[in-house]
């Protein structure tokens, strides 16, 4: 490769990574941090507690079967039509004004507020697809470990930076000038917006999209072509034992991850620990997250992806009894620093992984699949640590429950043959 090339490649690696930093604000501020919050105490103030968790609960799962059945449909229209990219920037720009609007939903208006959340989500989720699918045209195979992981860590970054920013927008609102703490919250979502709009600009103007492998002709022709292709496909599935049974591991193991994170907000107050500390470590996770990322790409190089991959779910079940015993805010900020130190590695490890075991004229469908686990993930967890809490009425069993899934799904990819 010639000097000229290399810099095209490294300024293609470089926007496709930013897209992370980009969008990761909308997971971290909106998902994760404030819109939680602020549909109970805000938009649902005053409605009893338990219905507005239901609520809010039914927003996340509109949204994530929304893009769950729709994603592989999606993804063989795009490679049929050579549209990945204007398939990411529709979906980003619905993420990216329905974010925005959030801003002006009033107190009290919890249906405009789960309406828009709901559309942000489809958005942040559908745009995720097309971006990993990109992977394959901006990385070779054997530096997809580093790629993919960089894409992780800047995430990390980008939304542990803004997010503190509003963090303290709502704890010091007299700093930015703000009224109060609530005009700190609803200025994050726009906030969000513009970080998410200008930092996908790098992506759109210079990731180079392969030719489709067929050419249609109008827009009946690609849906028709995509359908075809999308059947063939999950005929095709049935006789590639290695990818669907990375696919079924995937699901079992990224449903445990998944629901550590989700849940442990949520576990920590069954303990007793104040929101403070909860956000605290949050933040831990994210700026823990950002060089481990990176160095766990380099950890998979030299290991080997699916070793790479293991190791971090081990760790993982190590979190799980240390959680069972966990008694203190500080040694849940350590379990916080460990978790930022492999859940960004195992996601940018399988993401990388599975680039080199699928056809790469078919990414983007191939990864609808993927991602329609994704979104289905983190449903037998929660599912399974609410068993176990009610028969066992404990909380602290109910999380060892997760390592049945991560011990499931690592026994699943040891049987996967590594491509490349």
């Amino acid at each position: 490769m010639n000097q000229a090339t290399e810099v095209v490649s490294r300024k293609q690696i470089w926007s496709w990574a930013l897209y992370d930093w980009a969008n990761s604000t909308f997971a971290t501020t909106v998902i994760a941090g404030f819109f939680p919050l602020f549909f109970k105490q805000y938009w649902s103030a005053g409605a009893d507690a338990v219905q507005s968790t239901f609520k809010l609960g039914m927003a996340n799962s509109v949204a994530s079967i929304v893009v769950a059945v729709s994603a592989p449909l999606l993804g063989a229209l795009a490679d049929r039509t050579r549209n990945k990219k204007r398939f990411l920037a529709g979906f980003a720009a619905l993420g990216i004004l329905m974010t925005a609007a959030l801003y002006a939903v009033a107190k009290g208006d919890y249906l405009s507020a789960a309406a828009l959340y709901v559309l942000a989500t489809v958005g942040f989720s559908g745009s995720v697809l097309f971006y990993d699918s990109l992977l394959v045209s901006v990385a070779k195979p054997e530096e997809s470990d580093r790629v993919s992981a960089l894409g992780y860590a800047l995430g990390y970054l980008g939304g542990g930076l803004l997010f503190t920013i509003n963090v303290l927008m709502t704890l010091h609102p007299e700093w930015f000038g703000l009224a109060d703490a609530a005009m700190g919250v609803r200025l994050s979502f726009l906030l969000v917006a513009v970080w998410w709009a200008v930092f996908s600009l790098p992506l759109l103007r210079n990731v180079h999209e392969p030719p489709a492998a067929k050419a249609v002709d109008g827009e009946s022709g690609a849906w028709l072509s995509a359908l075809h292709e999308l059947r063939h496909t999950l005929s095709k599935l049935q006789n590639e034992r290695n990818i669907w049974m990375f696919l079924i591991g995937y699901w079992l193991y990224i449903d445990g991850v998944d629901t550590i994170v989700r849940m442990a907000v949520d576990y920590g107050l069954s303990l007793g620990f104040p929101s403070s500390a909860l956000i605290t470590a949050l933040l831990i996770t994210q700026f823990v997250g950002f060089p481990a990322a990176i160095a766990y790409g380099r950890l998979g190089e030299k290991l080997g992806t699916k070793r790479g991959i293991l190791l971090g779910l081990v760790i993982y079940v190590g979190v799980t009894i240390y959680g069972y015993f966990m008694d203190s805010p500080t040694e849940f900020y350590v379990l916080a620093m460990v978790i930022g130190l492999v859940q960004g590695g195992v996601q940018a490890l399988s993401r990388s992984f599975y680039s080199r075991l699928i056809p790469k004229e078919n990414a983007a469908e191939f990864f609808g699949f993927y991602n329609m686990l994704g979104k289905f993930a983190a449903v037998i967890g929660p599912t399974l640590m609410g068993a176990v809490a009610v028969l066992t009425g404990s909380s602290r069993t109910a999380i060892l429950s997760i390592a049945i899934l991560l011990i499931a799904g690592g026994a699943l990819l040891t049987r996967v043959r590594e491509s490349h």
